[in-house]
């Protein structure tokens, strides 16, 4: 269950990096619609389970900062858990988390110097929300005293999925807080052993706090390319778009190698949350209600003489026997199987089907617009037949096609279909052809979804035979 965090004035400043694609959670997390936008751990998505923790007094509204292609998706999903003003910053490409946190820091800065930030992951987990808060409160105060806090996480495994950090001396006039000794990368399964015996190093979390302009200050320091490279941008509707030229020549570098192993001002405070970064099926398991065999299922599944497994599936009957130890993930367009102590592999298995161009590898069937959602469900030679849905209010751009026909036939709702100069009403049961060169736009103009489905037909059937003639989201 999701707990907002209460904190004293003056507010902090969430800041949810949103850039992973997740592919250790494949084939449910893809990059096109990556492992934050999905329900994993609980009945709301990950991002929705981020943005809620830290909302509400004491917080101030959230910047996001994610890829340019997941804009729509992220605005609709904080929309639907009630958070309607974040300040989303868009990267056109993907350049690790230096510059993605460089950005927030350059945003914030400009209403407040003194603003201090909460760097967060959109994709990690939380199952002991109440031990944050005076967490925070302290890191908050040490932040505003000119130094960066990361919260290390007290190990309760010897994990070599984690990097680590080893603390120093205590922090003088903050109990509870440490220097940092040194942060030490994934380590090997002896030496993670021997960390975890010796008390000394905690779970590096990828948290941080400090104030934008303690960031600004060693950023300049230390990576000033990557400042140089975030401080150009442009509002576009409800965004803010980091300059293409600029933001590409930024150096891909993490937060940790720009700025945590290098400045004198870093401290650690060790917290016990329940934290995972959820990084894969295995860890899903161990985060999951076990039965008494220690199985953990979602979806329609069925276990016979199943022991300390996984099984998930999002539609179709899954059915495991005889089996211990397995993962077990089942969608629409793909199976994976895989022994829990090969959980990192699905990685390796996601990077196979890349080198082999496989669709299935960074999209999924059902593709997500601003207006709604498209999915394939039939492909021929010449023909494609998909289904449509539009949420009420929402349009497609006025939009042709150089190398198909569209047959549209309305089965729940009600469209509003221009077609050239003309403005048809299509009800449920009824149809509209569209011709090849027609120019062409698709409205729901009630208030329940629209459906539809669309049979395409011609030599070409790519999403690219699309010329956007207008367009309400700026994609013309």
């Amino acid at each position: 269950m999701t707990a907002t965090l209460p904190h004293p004035a003056p507010s902090v400043v969430p800041v949810i990096l949103s850039g992973g694609s997740g592919s250790r959670l494949w084939p449910v997390s893809r990059s096109a619609y990556p492992k934050q936008f999905w329900p994993l751990v609980s009945q709301r998505t990950m991002v929705q389970e981020t943005a809620l923790r830290s909302h509400g007094p004491g917080f101030s509204a959230p910047i996001v900062v994610c890829n340019n292609e997941h804009r729509f998706i992220m605005a609709e999903q904080l929309r639907e858990v009630g958070i309607t003003a974040p300040r989303i910053l868009l990267e056109p490409v993907g350049r690790n988390s230096a510059p993605a946190i460089a950005a927030a820091a350059v945003l914030a800065a400009e209403t407040d110097p003194d603003a201090v930030l909460w760097i967060m992951a959109a994709d990690a987990a939380m199952q002991k929300p109440q031990n944050v808060a005076p967490a925070l409160a302290l890191a908050a105060q040490v932040a505003r005293a000119g130094r960066i806090v990361t919260f290390g996480m007290t190990p309760t495994r010897a994990e070599t999925g984690y990097g680590y950090i080893e603390k120093g001396a205590p922090l003088a006039g903050y109990d509870g807080a440490f220097a940092v000794e040194r942060f030490v990368e994934k380590p090997d399964a002896a030496n993670a052993e021997r960390m975890f015996g010796s008390g000394r190093f905690l779970w590096n979390s990828g948290m941080f706090v400090f104030t934008a302009r303690t960031l600004l200050q060693e950023m300049e320091k230390f990576e000033p390319a990557v400042l140089a490279a975030v401080r150009e941008r442009r509002s576009d509707i409800d965004f803010e778009r980091l300059d293409p030229t600029a933001f590409a020549a930024s150096p891909d570098i993490s937060i940790d190698y720009a700025v945590a192993e290098r400045t004198d001002l870093m401290t650690v405070i060790p917290g016990d949350f329940g934290w995972s970064d959820v990084g894969s099926w295995d860890a899903l398991w161990e985060l999951g209600p076990q039965d008494d065999a220690g199985n953990v299922v979602s979806g329609d599944v069925v276990l016979n003489n199943t022991t300390n497994s996984y099984v998930r599936t999002d539609g179709v009957l899954t059915a495991v026997s005889g089996v211990e130890d397995l993962l077990v993930v089942v969608n629409e367009d793909a199976v994976l199987v895989t022994h829990r102590q090969h959980a990192q592999d699905v990685k390796t298995i996601v990077a196979r089907l890349k080198k082999a161009n496989r669709p299935e590898a960074t999209a999924h069937r059902r593709r997500y617009r601003p207006w709604g959602f498209y999915e394939t469900l039939i492909m021929g030679t010449r023909f494609q037949v998909k289904r449509i849905v539009v949420e009420p209010g929402q349009m497609l751009s006025l939009q042709k096609h150089y190398h198909r026909a569209e047959h549209w036939v309305v089965v729940e709702g009600t469209a509003l279909v221009t077609r050239n100069e003309e403005e048809i009403l299509v009800r449920e049961n009824e149809s509209v052809y569209l011709p090849l060169g027609a120019t062409h736009r698709l409205k729901n103009p009630g208030r329940i979804p629209l459906t539809l489905i669309e049979v395409q037909s011609g030599p070409y059937l790519g999403e690219d035979d699309i010329v956007r003639l207008e367009d309400v989201y700026s994609r013309a």
